[in-house]
């Protein structure tokens, strides 16, 4: 499972002409499934997510979280996230997972993000969607649970 965070000040998400989900102040993140993603994994980045020290303090030092500062997730799903470009120039997709298991996942990463008291919106899964946001900062980190299971170096 891979996340793209962004701190932002205010993000949306439309389909056809539609606003299905909205933020002020928080992250928006666009979360890509893999196949052999799990339950696990998921309430995983979501607990990293929301734990992310990405917001300033009261001397501008990234010390604050989501959860710290109150802000909500706009969650949006992305399979794109899973692009296989090592070869030629039309990306792969076979590592992601198929609806039936990424939509469940994506479900719970964002079950997990409210169970943790964050205030969550969403995108429609499966839809073209058009994403407004603006990006504070700019403030944008990659997570991946690969990485989460990694132990850290120094």
């Amino acid at each position: 499972m891979k996340a793209v965070i962004q701190r932002v000040t205010r993000a949306s998400v439309v389909v056809d002409g539609e606003t299905v989900g909205a933020i002020g102040r928080g992250l928006l993140v666009l979360l890509g499934v893999a196949q052999a993603d799990s339950v696990d994994a998921a309430r995983r980045l979501a607990q990293k997510t929301a734990e992310m020290r990405i917001f300033g303090d009261a001397e501008g030092r990234f010390n604050l979280s989501l959860l710290d500062t109150s802000g909500e997730a706009l969650v949006v799903s992305q399979f794109t996230l899973l692009a296989d470009t090592r070869r030629g120039r039309r990306p792969s997709f076979v590592d992601a997972a198929p609806t039936e298991v990424a939509e469940p996942l994506v479900r719970e990463f964002e079950d997990a993000l409210r169970g943790l008291g964050v205030t969550v919106a969403g995108g429609r899964f499966g839809a073209h969607m058009r994403v407004d946001l603006v990006n504070d900062g700019p403030v944008t980190i990659i997570l991946d649970t690969a990485d989460l299971q990694r132990p850290r170096r120094g």
